[in-house]
């Protein structure tokens, strides 16, 4: 079963590495950058 915490975590490690903000991230995905902070914070996984 996967875990959201660390789905988020390894979601935030690779934005970060990437180096991209949540909403640039969010631009690229076409989702809004609240979206990602809930997946990066474990809250939501879609």
């Amino acid at each position: 079963m996967l875990n959201s915490t660390k789905i988020g975590k390894f979601i935030m490690d690779r934005r970060k590495a990437l180096g991209m903000t949540q909403q640039q991230l969010a631009d690229k995905l076409n989702v809004s950058f609240q979206a990602v902070s809930k997946w990066e914070n474990g809250v939501s996984q879609t």
